[in-house]
């Protein structure tokens, strides 16, 4: 069937353009598939890598709320304390003019009983 003299046929190679085909025109570049450089970067990439980045972002955003919240109690904390230093020592003040005042009234009404007077000073 086969004879042994012919020989099998020889593969050309085809030059690698469009279909094999190259322009004459040196000016024109071969074509190629459309770069999508107006897309933004989420829809680049592949869902799984956007999901990973947004978990990455919430993690990240908790974090910041919860350190957030621990500064803002402790400003609170400090501010209860200043407050309260702030009542005592005005209590304290209120109790001193009370007692003197309760010291002058003694005086006048002790003055009183023994029978002086603002007017009679004796």
């Amino acid at each position: 069937m086969s004879e042994a003299g012919s020989p099998a046929p020889i593969a050309i190679p085809i030059s690698s353009s469009s279909g094999g085909r190259v322009s004459g025109k040196s000016w024109k570049y071969q074509k190629t598939s459309t770069v999508r450089s107006n897309l933004p970067e989420g829809v680049k990439c592949k869902f799984s890598v956007r999901m990973e980045k947004t978990k990455k972002e919430k993690a990240i955003k908790a974090l910041q709320t919860e350190l957030k919240e621990e500064k803002q109690a402790e400003i609170t904390r400090r501010r209860e304390i200043t407050a309260e230093r702030k009542i005592i020592v005005e209590e304290k003040l209120r109790l001193e003019e009370d007692k003197a005042r309760m010291g002058a009234k003694k005086a006048a009404r002790i003055a009183r009983r023994a029978g002086r007077t603002k007017k009679i000073a004796h």
